[in-house]
């Protein structure tokens, strides 16, 4: 074997060996990007830890009959294809329901710059429909965000839709001689899936971080 032929070997090898080097490197970056891009998923105690308590099996829910803030019908087909985070409150709360509000804007915020945010929706369900008209539920909902959906309706109508997402509620005569009253509620916020079920629900008290995460996490366990 000639001098030139052993060099033109030598330099072969050491060609495929830079190309094989080379193609590992990418190989293990790609899937370590794969994996850094992929949303956590966290393990049920996790989840509870977090705040947030998902069902094994999502509960079906019935049919809705209410109106929605433009007087437009609000049913069980607003929820397809949507992933929906409800909360019950009226307007005329004075704290938990402003704050709460709040909180779930900053929530939509954090998911603006995601994929999530075609198709979540954030729902504010009127436990006040005495009083709260769509006129009214109006500015109050899109004050927090434009975004945001409220909706109101017969009052045995929202009892069965609250009773069915677990959502207790009671009105309180705080004035007997004006009947002046509130409304005490619970502070939960439902999450509806886009087939419709009741797929769990985070308890207070409730924050942004954890939110996002655990919601993020429940939309990349179901893929």
């Amino acid at each position: 074997m000639s001098e030139n032929s052993t060099h033109s070997d030598r330099q072969n090898g050491i060609r495929n060996t830079v190309v094989g080097i080379v193609i590992f490197i990418t190989v293990v970056l790609a899937l370590f990007i794969n994996r850094v891009s992929q949303e956590r998923i966290l393990s049920p105690k996790e989840m509870v830890a977090n705040g947030a308590i998902m069902f094994s099996m999502p509960r079906e829910i019935s049919d809705l009959s209410l109106i929605d803030q433009n007087q437009l019908p609000f049913t069980k087909s607003r929820f397809a294809d949507k992933w929906t985070l409800v909360f019950f409150g009226f307007t005329h709360c004075p704290d938990i329901c402003p704050t709460t509000l709040a909180l779930l804007n900053q929530v939509s915020v954090a998911l603006a710059e995601t994929d999530y945010a075609v198709d979540t929706q954030f729902l504010l369900v009127s436990l006040d429909p005495l009083r709260d008209t769509p006129e009214k539920m109006k500015p109050y909902v899109e004050y927090f965000n434009t975004d945001f959906i409220g909706v109101t309706g017969e009052f045995l109508s929202i009892h069965r839709f609250a009773r069915q997402l677990n959502i207790a509620f009671q009105k309180v005569v705080t004035d007997s001689e004006t009947g002046d009253y509130t409304i005490d509620h619970g502070g939960n916020v439902a999450l509806i899936n886009p087939q419709g079920h009741y797929h769990g629900f985070y308890k207070p008290p409730l924050d942004v971080n954890r939110m996002v995460l655990t919601y993020k996490s429940v939309r990349a366990d179901n893929r």
